[in-house]
């Protein structure tokens, strides 16, 4: 063991009034001020904050990646007890991969697609532990079980093109934790993941960190994952740590306005659209060369003092009572948090009009032909891959109708015959009176091309990069037939450019100037622009910050409620699905298994699916205790999908043969509730909750209800 002067145990990592800038053809731009981190062996510190706040140039600087034209300005990284800036590039070298490992957010960014899984791993102990060819093959087998990916010998021989996703990601863990790395340092290492990826994933990352005594730093911007993965934690904003100490602390007892407005973006499961909505921070981070002077959030803040908070550089300040509790605040000790209630924009329940939508028996089938020797012999060239199978399900007017599951459950496919992408294969699709179930997108009319729009998850790929924001929104009003004269379609662009909240002169502009959150909105506005009657939002917030997620949520409601438009929010993000959703529709393997109003969907009874989905969101709230259900094995092959439940081979609640034979049966619990499961209807009214308050803050809860109905207000849930 590695100790210090005073005889104490030497950290793992240090970073001691760390600064980092980039020097560019404009001058040096300070990316990282005065960044303070301590870790010791075994802990486990999260950084988080928006994008730009300056948490991978940090990963990257104690990597020391920082590129050509980075560099340490100012401060130390301390690497047990070791200044990083005074080792040599071998010594780099030997410690990068062996003591100090890095897993990325994206996995093929860090695999070779030309050489096998086996090969990329075995030359991680061959070259920085100088072991045999065979020590080092066993070792990566090993290191594949552990992580609990099945059949690692055919893991080893495949390339990375021939597992999925989530797989690719347990063979970039494993990777890093081949040589027992003393620090892993891990940059969004599950955004691109399921939920229930994910929660296999961190569960799995624990252990492992536990198994060898690993020191973590996560990095992350979903503030649930932090509470379930780190010890403590350091809120980054604009280049500086702004609040620093355990994560009860921090979550429970935040003294920074800039982290109180990270909560408020973020929908805990006490938010509600009408009663008590999200509320973005409003602004922009400020790029680094344009900070202001003082305190770096002031332009944002709610409490800015003029003349005070402006004056001159903010250190960061213990907290009283709370030991390694610090923020950089001058007014966190006036603020009178208990009465802060900031306001978001909220309006009253939107009562539903007609059904504008009616599924019945939708099925959507891809034919593929089999070309093998052996599906020749056979006579059995033609299989089918099966993406729908009997949708059943309807939406009205005004309403938000959220379609969840896995990845390869069918969402997008039956999203694409919807918009007439795709045609169905069997089964009706009607939509205000239209039958579209086998009408594609060239074959219908231009108004019932308007009547249907889309958002998209990736704001970045579906603005053309050569023209103007206002041209490829005023496309949108001609082609549809809004407007044809010239002033009024440019009118009309500038009413849109309004309801989305961007600045009138924004029509002039190109994508590539503006922000993730601005694109976004723009693509809003072109969904809007043909005056459609349903919205279909394919993760419309999935790629953005939390702050700029609940303003682009927000304004997605207020323009649902002005123009009654009825919205299929297609999402992994289960508490955003429960904040924003009327009716929840979930799906697994092609087939619906679940549906019912938001609050049926997310209380029991569930339907195991259900049930598992729920436990596997991470939840930003200490008072929630949730059940841990960790899905095993991987989603089954479309083409050759379970007979009986499609679920059974993954269902942690099986009863028997029957499953694995016959279809559910289709179940309601309540009317309009509807759970496709075999399981006796008794037997799951008594499912207990997957999401429950601890009984102290129960009592905290009612206490505080009681309160407010003693003082004529609505209690509190």
């Amino acid at each position: 063991m590695t100790t210090n002067g005073s005889g104490g145990e030497t950290p793992i990592l240090e970073c001691k009034d760390l600064c980092l800038s980039y020097f560019t053809r404009a001058g040096e731009i300070p990316a990282v001020v005065d960044f303070n981190m301590t870790l010791h062996r075994g802990g486990s510190i999260g950084l988080v904050g928006e994008s730009g706040c300056g948490k991978s140039t940090v990963a990257m600087a104690i990597m020391r990646y920082l590129g050509s034209n980075g560099a340490i300005v100012g401060g130390q990284i301390l690497y047990k007890g070791r200044d990083m800036a005074e080792m040599s590039e071998e010594e780099l070298r030997q410690l990068r991969g062996s003591e100090i490992a890095m897993v990325y957010q994206e996995p093929m960014a860090s695999l070779n697609p030309s050489l096998t899984l086996g090969r990329q791993l075995v030359e991680v102990p061959i070259c920085h532990e100088r072991i045999s060819e065979k020590e080092a093959y066993d070792r990566a087998v090993q290191i594949l079980a552990d992580v609990n990916l099945p059949d690692p010998e055919r893991v080893m021989a495949s390339y990375p093109h021939q597992i999925s996703g989530g797989q690719q990601q347990r063979v970039v863990i494993a990777m890093a934790l081949l040589s027992n790395p003393t620090l892993l340092l891990l940059d969004e290492p599950t955004t691109a993941l399921d939920v229930t990826v994910e929660a296999g994933i961190v569960e799995l990352i624990g252990q492992i960190a536990e198994k060898y005594d690993t020191s973590m730093v996560y990095i992350s911007h979903n503030l649930g994952l932090i509470l379930e993965t780190c010890d403590r934690v350091n809120v980054m904003y604009s280049g500086e740590a702004v609040e620093t100490g355990t994560v009860k602390e921090v979550f429970d007892r935040m003294r920074h306005p800039y982290t109180k407005g990270l909560f408020g973006c973020i929908p805990l499961p006490g938010a509600d659209k009408n009663e008590r909505p999200l509320v973005p921070i409003r602004g922009q981070l400020p790029l680094p060369h344009e900070r202001p002077r003082g305190c770096n959030f002031g332009p944002r803040c709610d409490f800015f003092q003029a003349g005070r908070c402006d004056a001159d550089t903010i250190a960061m300040h213990n907290v009283a009572g709370e030991q390694g509790h610090k923020v950089r605040c001058l007014r966190w000790n006036e603020i009178d948090w208990a009465s802060y209630r900031p306001e978001g924009v909220s309006t009253e329940q939107s009562e539903f009009g007609d059904r504008v939508l009616h599924v019945d028996g939708m099925r959507k089938y891809y034919e593929l032909t089999d070309n093998s020797i052996a599906a020749m012999i056979k006579g059995n060239r033609v299989k089918y891959v099966k993406a729908n199978e009997r949708i059943n399900m309807d939406a009205r007017e005004a309403q938000t109708v959220a379609i969840v599951g896995e990845s390869g459950c069918g969402k997008s496919t039956f999203a694409k015959v919807l918009m007439g992408l795709e045609t169905a294969t069997d089964g009706t699709v009607n939509f205000n009176g239209d039958e579209l179930a086998e009408k594609s997108v060239h074959d219908r009319s231009p108004k019932q091309l308007g009547s249907l729009q889309m958002i998209f998850q990736n704001p970045f790929d579906t603005l053309n990069p050569s023209h103007s924001v206002g041209g490829q929104i005023a496309r949108v009003i001609r082609k549809f037939g809004v407007e044809k004269d010239k002033s009024k379609v440019e009118q009309r662009v500038l009413e849109l450019l309004d309801l989305v909240k961007l600045p009138r002169d924004f029509a002039h502009r190109r994508p590539r100037q503006l922000s993730g959150g601005q694109k976004q909105r723009i693509g809003i506005a072109r969904a809007f622009a043909g005056r459609p009657s349903m919205v279909v939002a394919d993760e419309p917030v999935s790629a953005l910050d939390v702050s700029v997620a609940a303003a682009v949520t927000g304004l997605l409601m207020e323009i649902q409620r002005t123009y009654r438009t009825t919205l299929l929010f297609i999402s992994h993000d289960l508490s955003l699905v429960r904040y924003l959703a009327d009716r929840v529709v979930v799906m697994y393997l092609g087939h619906i298994v679940e549906q019912g109003t938001t609050d049926e969907v997310f209380a029991p009874p569930y339907h195991p699916y259900t049930e598992a989905l729920l436990s596997a969101v991470p939840i930003a709230d200490t008072s929630i205790e949730k059940k841990r259900i960790i899905l095993e094995g991987n989603l089954p092959s479309v083409m050759n999908p379970p007979k009986g439940c499609v679920f059974h081979t993954r269902c942690p609640r099986k009863i028997g043969r029957v499953c694995e034979t016959e279809a559910p049966p289709v179940v309601e619990p309540t009317p309009g509730h509807q759970v496709a499961c075999h399981i006796p209807l008794d037997e799951l009214k008594q499912m207990e909750p997957v999401i429950v308050m601890t009984d102290a803050n129960k009592q905290a809860a009612e206490k505080a209800g009681a309160k407010k109905e003693a003082e004529g207000s609505p209690a509190a849930e």
